[in-house]
């Protein structure tokens, strides 16, 4: 191969980016499954991260690059739009093609051929366990992959921002305590089908993130109103009755036929419930997935005893937990959520901030301790 990276954080994650290929599509073969993605070498690898980045910090009429790009040859990727002639692939022609690539669900198609890298075309379908790295913005690549069957969000494998690399810990889904949720984010195959209810939760975070307000989503169990009492009377929008609607889409039958349409109605409902997070206070709903309050004020429950610590901890390699004051993790909104879980140990909540993080905040009964998650490098 030809090209020469000079990308530094190419060349240092480019190895623990293939020995996570290896292994998922070594696991993947074991448990039977077919029609999967080659494996990126770790040339292939270092160079379309090193392309990738060049390309970011370049702009198209005065607008940086969105680019989704998918490691594959054309005959895996369904019926993909060809072009007549392959282009080599270069941070120009990544520049040039972005506008017409950047929405959500298009990939252009890479392959090598006599050791270079050419895009070959686009397509809307790819294989599981394929190689993609997305473009988010100026100097920010994620590097993921599909989910086995395709369904739900890919699942996150690194996250390049400059010279930082984060390399998610594939382990931490196996630790005591790690919420349905998390587990969901890092395992390529936690999923039980496609209607699964942590696979909704994982999408209103993403959608929640990607509204940019900041918000708090508070979940609680449906078979009890405990909850109110961490609530400050009387909520700002209580919704009654309790609007129903991802519930509903989550009871259907879904098969082949009708699960196009089926996503689409999640995920208008999804992004209709994620948006009421941007108003000020809290949103809530139950594990039944009803939308039952927003704006809602998060005050000390009527034990009148205050949180005063909280474990954090974030999935990626190298990263060690720490027990801190919950003042010191953020402002009012992580605060009083870390205060709700405190006093609800059965519930959760999901905070995202302006600045881009997003915790998890959960009760960990192995510690008896409020745990916040660090889950922003999952949900890119």
């Amino acid at each position: 191969m030809t090209y020469r990276s000079t990308y530094q954080a190419a060349s240092t994650a480019a190895p623990a980016i293939e020995r996570h290929f290896a292994r998922l599509l070594a696991l993947a073969i074991e448990q039977g499954e077919t029609d999967l993605a080659p494996e990126p070498p770790l040339g292939m690898i270092e160079a379309i991260i090193d392309v990738a980045f060049w390309a970011s910090l370049r702009k198209e009429e005065g607008r940086s690059p969105k680019i989704s790009l998918a490691y594959l040859p054309p005959l895996l990727a369904g019926q993909p739009l060809m072009f007549e002639n392959r282009i080599l692939l270069t941070p120009y022609v990544l520049t040039k093609l972005a506008p017409a690539v950047e929405r959500s669900g298009i990939h252009l198609g890479v392959w090598e051929e006599e050791g270079e890298l050419f895009v070959w075309g686009t397509t809307r379908a790819i294989p599981d366990c394929c190689f993609v790295l997305e473009v988010v913005e100026a100097g920010l690549l994620v590097i993921k992959h599909r989910r086995i069957h395709g369904f739900g969000k890919f699942i996150n494998v690194a996250v390049i921002k400059g010279d930082e690399i984060k390399i998610i810990d594939e382990q931490s889904r196996t630790l005591p305590d790690c919420p349905d949720m998390l587990t969901s984010l890092l395992d390529f195959n936690s999923s039980t089908g496609i209607n699964d209810t942590v696979n909704v939760l994982v999408q209103l975070a993403a959608s929640m993130r990607a509204h940019g307000h900041g918000g708090s989503l508070l979940v609680v169990p449906a078979d009890t109103d405990a909850w109110r009492d961490s609530i400050i009377h009387p909520i700002t929008y209580p919704v009654t009755p309790a609007f129903d609607e991802l519930n509903r889409l989550m009871s259907q039958d879904v098969n082949e036929q009708n699960v196009d349409l089926w996503q689409e109605e999640i995920n208008r409902a999804v992004e209709s419930v994620a948006g009421l997070t941007a108003v000020d206070g809290a949103t809530i709903i139950n594990d039944r997935l009803e939308l039952l309050a927003f704006g809602a004020k998060i005050g000390l429950s009527s034990n009148g005893i205050p949180v005063e610590q909280m474990l954090v901890t974030e999935p990626i390699i190298g990263i060690e937990p720490v027990i801190i004051p919950p003042a010191q993790n953020g402002g009012t909104r992580h605060l009083s959520a870390a205060q709700f879980v405190f006093d609800q140990r059965d519930a959760m909540a999901l905070v995202s901030s302006q600045d881009g993080r997003f915790t998890i905040f959960s009760w960990s009964p192995c510690d008896e301790i409020v745990h916040a998650h660090y889950v922003d490098a999952l949900l890119l």
